[in-house]
């Protein structure tokens, strides 16, 4: 098969991100964060507007980029983002009211997800991203599908994480863990499964029954 390296860096180069979302992303690097890529961050906005998102829960908040982006899509959603540095949400927030999303829609939990996640009301969501805790996915992900309304979206970006899950010489622990969810996922009849080579690896699930 011919090389897709200037086909990917072309999707990425097509991207024109708002200048806060990029301001965001200069904030993320200086923090040692790994934000979504510019075309992953286009695949986001477009799933929010796509369903309509009205509510939006991300687990894994870093400076706002990816949140950005799906308010970008979905602008007048409410989105409740989950994470466990506090000074990262201190920036994030900064980003949100700069790109003029009141807070009265942008809430903010400083926490493990494993422990704000029970609390949050099942079917409820129309959107759910998990990008947190690499080595904890499978538990995030029972999250997320308890948390979605039926045909709503769970989106996971980092899926192919670094290139290493198609590489099948890599045994890493999150890459193993990573490829089993993949193959698990794409057998169950309870959703739908797409995974986008786009940035680092973008999974999208559609729920299909409660």
């Amino acid at each position: 098969m011919p090389s897709k390296d200037l086909s990917w860096k072309y999707v990425e180069g097509s991207v024109v991100e708002p200048d806060v979302i990029a301001a965001a992303r200069v904030t993320a690097d200086e923090l040692g964060t790994d934000p979504v890529s510019p075309a992953t961050g286009a695949h986001l906005a477009f799933t929010t507007a796509a369903v309509g998102a009205k509510t939006i829960i991300e687990i894994g908040t870093g400076v706002g980029v990816s949140g950005l982006w799906m308010l970008r899509g979905a602008p007048d959603a409410h989105l409740t983002s989950i994470d466990i540095e506090a000074d990262h949400q201190q920036a994030a927030r900064r980003f949100f009211s700069d790109a003029g999303h009141p807070a009265s829609r942008v809430r903010l939990i400083t926490g493990a997800a494993t422990e704000v996640l029970p609390r949050m009301n099942e079917s409820s969501y129309d959107v759910v991203l998990v990008d947190a805790d690499p080595k904890g996915l499978l538990d995030l992900l029972e999250h997320a599908l308890r948390l979605v309304r039926v045909g709503g979206v769970v989106l996971v970006p980092h899926a192919l994480w670094r290139d290493t899950v198609a590489d099948p010489a890599k045994r890493e622990q999150v890459t193993t863990d990573r490829r089993g969810i993949i193959a698990e996922l794409s057998q169950s009849p309870a959703v739908h499964v797409a995974l986008s080579p786009v940035g680092d690896g973008l999974l999208q699930l559609v729920k299909r029954s409660a």
